[in-house]
């Protein structure tokens, strides 16, 4: 038997509507929430996974 290292990649995605002058101003401000952990995701975020091989 051959040992392997497989990867898991899971996606979780989020639209999360700001107010705001322009789109770097409403990226700042929604950057800024998540860093502080005001926006989180979680399992009702889940959007699929990918698997992949990396070595043998």
């Amino acid at each position: 038997m051959k040992k392997f290292n497989i990867e898991i990649e899971e996606v979780l995605q989020r639209i999360v509507e700001v107010e705001a002058r322009d789109e770097n101003e409403a990226l700042k401000l929604v950057r800024k929430q998540y860093r502080r952990e005001n926006i989180v995701l979680d399992e009702n975020d889940y959007k699929g996974h990918e698997l992949r091989v990396i070595s043998e």
